[in-house]
């Protein structure tokens, strides 16, 4: 078993330096709040498992959409399509009573998703895991929808990229 040693942290905007080189996807998660639905832009989403199927995806341990699905225990994720850089700014940046406005939902299992998206999945929570300043949500998917159509949206090195095949 290793043991751990206690070594000076990297600085913060080092790290940041460090995870703008991953290239990501980015996607909207939503669910239905108390006053209208809730979302935000996340980029830490990932499969944790395939058997059986789980979604992680990590969220501010005060963010309003945490808040949101820890009082339905459903959530949805709709994958940016390349195209939506706009989306990914608003759900960051706008304030929650105007990030939805003007735009076009699906609505699956009472969870509000984004129409045009690349792909959608709903999930029920399964477990909730505090790590640091975020809570890592796990998710099982019931309902999914993909447009093999649509590019995802890609970000890398703090701006919007394209697959190029």
């Amino acid at each position: 078993m290793a043991t751990s040693v206690l070594l000076p942290s990297v600085p913060d905007a080092e790290f940041r330096d460090f995870m703008r080189h991953w290239p990501t996807g980015v996607a909207i998660v939503t669910t239905t709040g108390a006053h209208g639905p809730a979302g935000c832009t996340v980029n830490a989403l990932m499969s944790l498992s395939v058997e059986p199927p789980l979604l992680l995806v990590s969220l501010c341990e005060d963010s309003r959409t945490l808040e949101a699905i820890r009082g339905t225990d459903l959530f949805g994720a709709s994958i940016l399509e390349a195209e939506q850089g706009e989306l990914s700014e608003r759900f960051c940046h706008c304030a929650p009573a105007e990030r939805f406005a003007g735009l076009d939902l699906r609505v699956e299992h009472g969870v509000p998703l984004l129409a045009d998206a690349a792909a959608q999945l709903v999930c029920s929570v399964q477990e909730l895991h505090r790590c640091a300043d975020h809570v890592l949500v796990v998710g099982a998917p019931v309902w999914q929808s993909v447009d093999p159509a649509r590019e995802p949206l890609l970000l890398h090195r703090g701006g919007p990229r394209r697959i190029v095949g």
